[in-house]
Parts: structure tokens; C-alpha cells; sequence
């Protein structure tokens, strides 16, 4: 067979993945390549990148396959405006006019946006959901098992219940648009004045600053919820259909005013509204879960869509047993919508080929480091253009001077390898802080990350010492679980009378700066195997201080994609507080650099 590559683009977070013989070659979004966040316009730089990855020309692609069905979508969206008519149509001509030219003739489009494709090469499709079940079963180390994708919405499904064997995926249920997880957690979103499709983990990071004082409201006013995690949207409250805000009137007077303005002030009653919703979430993610166990009788569960990427939601699915094991694809959203219309395609064409399926005893994602990277002569030559101030260490000596660094709380921005495919950085764009640092919190977020003071920070644990620190004795490489730190790290703290944001000023653990006001921390776990160079570090920072565990959190600032390229890097490097920058064995120094800014490649955007 010959290669094929996945492409997600024109709604969110286009991307581009390439698969063949080796299995997973490469991924990336194109957001990475552009600078611009979640850039969903054709994804060619990423196109580009994987192809030279992979040393391959356009002309060696078998196919080119779309991540969902653009007509269908197009009759979807044609028929909403006719339901709801005339209130939508003040937004019908400003929708039409993509939908008319590149989107609904989407083969011709793809041959346009990649001139040099083959004739013989072929221009297929995969229903939305298809794709997002396909990348979360086919790299999971299951033979079988049961599927679960919520998201906002593909063609007509939002939510759907598979089952997975072998070569084969099979969709068994769906939940159909209007009705959606993702999009009542959107609404929610706007409501606390955050940008939808990107500030979802935002409403979740505020959510344990809040009572779930509005819980019962959303059950008994906004959903009509089954048993077996089904519902329908009580459509009175929303405005998602009719034009582009997602809330109307009625929504903001049941829950006490009017929506959040973006950069304002955060008043408590926002942050009841994030835990309640984040309450009635998981409780509908629970009662999908167990009714996926009933129909497929499986014991492994495998979860994408962008709701798969609620780390807090997957703790508790692990928490509770309701299934034996648990794989979470770590681009669970559009962009993984990509690699899951190439594997769809690959698998169809091995199962026609005879060639069985053997799911081996780790998954096939390759860490998620699917990225480009760059050689030291790369890196070099950036930092001779900058004419940046450098060392360059070997190993040893560079690994014990960046625990030194870490040790007296400076923080360090990480460049290694090959760049993570999804939303998270795990130990190759990264930046990195001591999380005994009871100001560490507060320094990331507020001098290097640009960001609101009460975002979390996510902490990296060797794998064998994760128990030690966490109450979680599983691997978690993609920090998808979110797990409450060990009791005896902790340290009591008696918040009554206190509220909201005024809580984060409290210490609560022996490693406060990842450890959120409700105790938990959303982990993620590193092997040598997984990262050898990040737990060479891990490892020496444990022998100089005792502590196995890191700050992990994304190299960017706010509003700007995650740092690609070394100049991407350096650039960011000097436009922040950040004290010192690794790229491969390279150490920068920020206070020696020339530098005190750089113009940006791109202007952040406001998320």
C-alpha cells in the first residue's frame, strides 16, 4: 500500500497526518507552521512538513482523505437555517459564501491547495465522528474495545457509541445536532467570557474555584438527561442556532446576569457556573460510559472529540472502574480528526488485503512526538542570526546545570526533539519550573505565560514514582487524567469564608505550584522509553532534591500556538521573563541575550 494522508481544515484546527508502512510517520497542526492559533485554513504547511518527513513527493500518495463529508455537513447546515427562518438568516450570507467555493467541491480543492497529487491518487472522505473513532481505537493498544466521541458537532452527530475489533470500527448509536455535550459546554464557555473552541479547558481550570450552586438549574431547565447519558437541549436558552452568540436572554437571567466581558474581572458567581456545568458533564460522561460497557460488553474503552480532552471527566471514568482500562487519543479534537481519516482509510485497505490488525502492548502514536526537529546546525544558525549569547554543554554538564537552574526556581523553557501533535506539551516544547516553588504558580502565569492567575500548571512525574506523589498508579504519558495529590503531601487548609479566586493564594501541598485549590493535578507520567533526555533530567532533579516531579507546562504565551521552530523559541524566549532557554545543547541565558524583545511572527490572538 502506498501512503496516505489525513487533512483537517475550514473549522478548527486544521492539521495534517501521514500514515503507511511504518505505521504513524508524521502529524502536526498547521497552526504551529503559521503562528496563527487554531489557524483552520487549508493545512499545507503541515501537508508539507509531513511529506518531507516522510521523504516523499505529493506524487507518492495511494490517497487524500478528508475528515468528514462536506456535502452532508452543507445539507445540515442548510437545513438548520431553513428550521429556525427567518431568525438565522442575518447569518446565512456570511456562512454561504466558504461553503459555495472551497468547501463543498472539496476534491477539487484538495487538488488546487496540493498541486502534483498523482491521477491515480484518490480524494475520499470519512463521516466526522469516523474519524475521531478511528483515531482514538486504531493506535490503542486494544484489540477490541468500546468507542465513545463527544464533540460539538460533525455532519449531524455529536455524540456517538462504537465498538472496535480488529480492522473494523463500528458505530452503534449517535446523538444527533442540536442536542450536544460540546456545545452546552461551549455556551458555558462564552457565558464566563472565555473564546469558544479554545477556552474550554480554561472553563474546567476555573471550575474548582466554584460551588455547584446552579447544577440542578442546568439538569431541570437546560437538558432533558436519560439514564443511559442521552439528552435533548432545551433549545429556549440558546442562540447557537440563530446567529453566532451561543447564549440568548433567558439563559443569562437563569444564571444571574449577563455573560462574563473577555479581560474583565472574575465575580464568583462565574466560577459556581463553571463547577456546575463541569458537574453535569461528568455525570453525562459517566452514563455514556456505563451504557457503552452494557451495549459492547467490553472491557477497554477508547475516547476522542474534544470532550475527550476533559482531564478532569477521564480521572473519574478511571476512578470508578467502569471500564478495566481507558486510551484517550491525545489530539482528541479536530486536529486528531486528521490522523483518524488516514488510519480509516490505511485499515480498510489492509482489511481488503487480508492483513490482520495486532494491537501491541503500548500504543502507536509514538509518544505524540510527531512534530518536526531540528538539528544543532539548525539551531545555530538561528542563534547566530539573532546573534544570541550561548552555551553549548554536553550532556552531563548540561542536564546538571538545568537542575541547578531549577533548583533555585528559575524557569527554563525546554526545546527537544521532535514537536508533540495536540494541544499539550510533553517535555519537547516545553517550559519547566521547580513545583516546590510556592510562587512558581503565579511567576509562570503572570511573566512568562501572559495568562489569567488562576490556570493551573500540570506536573511531570517519573512513571515509577507517580504513586508516591499522586493517587494514581497508572500511566498517563498525554496528561489526560487529572488525580488528587497524595494526603500526606498535602496540608490542610481551612477555606471557609474565603471565595473564588482568593483561594489560590494558599499553599495546599509539599508541591503547590501544580497542585489546584481542590488538591488535584492534571498529570502526566514520563518513561525513559518515552522521553529519554526529560527523565535524565526528572532523574537528577530527584537525586539533587529529593522531588521526582516537574512543572510541565507549554512553551507560548497566551494566545500564540505552541513554539515550533528554534526561532519560534528564541523569539518567545526574549519577549517573556523566562529566565533560560535549552535548545538541544544549547543553554541561553535571557539577561546576556541582545534581545530584550523580537517582533513576532504573528499577532497573538485573544483566547
Amino acid at each position: 500500500m502506498g501512503p496516505i494522508l489525513g487533512i483537517s481544515a475550514y473549522y478548527h484546527d486544521a492539521a495534517a497526518a501521514l500514515v503507511g508502512e511504518g505505521g504513524i510517520l508524521a502529524a502536526a497542526q498547521e497552526e504551529r507552521f503559521s503562528r496563527r492559533k487554531n489557524d483552520e485554513r487549508f493545512p499545507r504547511h503541515a501537508v508539507d512538513f509531513c511529506l518531507r518527513q516522510a521523504g516523499l513527493d505529493r506524487g507518492d500518495l495511494e490517497a487524500v482523505v478528508f475528515y468528514d463529508k462536506p456535502i452532508t455537513k452543507f445539507a445540515r447546515t442548510l437545513e438548520t437555517f431553513l428550521a429556525v427562518a427567518p431568525a438565522g438568516m442575518g447569518l446565512f450570507p456570511r456562512v454561504m459564501p466558504s461553503w459555495l467555493s472551497e468547501k463543498l467541491d472539496l476534491r477539487q480543492t484538495v487538488r488546487e491547495e496540493l498541486p502534483g497529487l498523482s491521477d491515480s491518487c484518490r480524494i475520499l472522505f470519512t463521516e466526522h465522528h469516523q474519524a475521531h473513532a478511528a483515531s482514538a481505537y486504531y493506535p490503542s493498544p486494544f484489540q477490541e474495545a468500546a468507542i465513545l466521541t463527544v464533540d460539538g458537532v460533525g455532519e449531524w452527530a455529536t455524540t456517538t457509541l462504537g465498538r472496535g475489533r480488529g480492522r473494523s470500527i463500528e458505530l452503534l448509536k449517535e446523538l444527533r445536532f442540536p442536542h450536544s455535550l460540546g456545545l452546552l459546554y461551549s455556551a458555558f464557555t462564552a457565558y464566563c467570557g472565555f473564546r469558544v473552541n479554545s477556552g474550554e479547558y480554561k472553563l474546567m481550570g476555573l471550575a474548582p474555584y466554584g460551588e455547584p450552586r446552579y447544577a440542578g438549574v442546568i439538569r431541570s431547565e437546560l437538558l432533558d438527561l436519560k439514564s443511559d447519558g442521552s439528552f435533548w437541549l432545551n433549545l429556549d436558552y440558546f442562540h447557537f442556532l440563530r446567529g453566532l452568540a451561543m447564549t440568548n436572554e433567558k439563559f443569562h437571567q437563569l444564571f444571574g446576569g449577563a455573560p462574563r466581558k473577555p479581560e474583565s474581572p472574575m465575580e464568583p458567581r462565574y466560577a459556581d457556573v463553571a463547577r456546575s456545568v463541569q458537574e453535569v458533564t461528568e455525570d453525562i460522561i459517566m452514563r455514556l460510559a456505563r451504557h457503552a460497557r452494557e451495549v459492547t460488553g467490553c472491557g477497554h474503552l477508547c475516547l476522542a472529540g474534544g470532550v475527550a480532552l476533559n482531564c478532569v471527566a477521564n480521572g473519574r471514568l478511571w476512578r470508578e472502574k467502569v471500564f478495566d482500562a481507558l486510551w484517550i487519543q491525545p489530539a482528541a479534537g479536530d486536529a486528531g480528526g486528521a490522523l483518524g481519516a488516514a488510519l480509516t482509510a490505511w485499515n480498510i485497505r489492509a482489511a481488503e488485503l487480508g492483513q490482520p490488525r495486532e494491537a501491541g502492548p503500548g500504543d502507536a502514536m509514538r509518544h505524540a512526538l510527531l512534530g518536526p526537529e531540528y538539528s544543532e546546525a539548525d539551531i545555530a544558525a538561528v542563534l547566530g542570526a539573532h546573534q544570541a549569547v550561548y552555551e553549548r554543554l554536553d550532556e552531563g554538564d548540561l542536564l546538571d546545570r538545568v537542575v541547578d537552574l531549577l533548583a533555585r526556581e528559575k524557569v527554563v523553557g525546554w526545546i527537544q526533539g521532535r514537536m508533540e501533535f495536540g494541544p499539550r506539551a510533553l517535555g519537547n516544547r516545553s517550559i519547566l519550573g521547580d513545583p516546590r516553588s510556592p510562587k512558581m504558580q503565579s511567576v509562570m502565569n503572570l511573566k512568562v505565560k501572559f495568562r489569567e492567575s488562576f490556570r493551573p500548571f500540570a506536573p511531570v512525574v517519573l512513571r515509577e514514582r507517580v504513586a508516591d506523589y499522586f493517587e494514581l498508579e497508572i500511566d498517563s504519558p498525554y496528561m489526560l487524567l487529572v488525580a488528587r495529590v497524595r494526603e500526606s503531601l498535602c496540608y490542610p487548609v481551612d477555606d471557609q469564608g474565603v471565595f473564588g479566586l482568593d483561594r489560590l493564594r494558599r499553599i495546599r501541598s509539599q508541591i503547590p505550584a501544580v497542585t489546584h485549590v481542590d488538591y488535584s493535578a492534571r498529570i502526566q507520567t514520563v518513561s525513559a522509553e518515552q522521553n529519554p533526555r526529560l527523565y535524565a533530567l526528572l532523574k537528577r532533579f530527584e537525586q539533587r532534591t529529593g522531588c521526582g516531579v516537574l512543572v510541565n507546562t507549554s512553551f507560548n504565551v497566551r494566545g500564540e500556538p505552541i513554539v515550533c521552530t528554534p526561532d519560534d523559541a528564541y523569539r518567545c524566549f526574549v519577549n517573556t521573563e523566562m529566565d533560560y532557554l535549552v535548545m538541544g545543547n544549547f543553554l541561553l541565558d535571557r539577561s546576556a541575550q541582545p534581545h530584550r524583545s523580537l517582533p513576532r511572527t504573528h499577532e497573538p490572538a485573544l483566547d
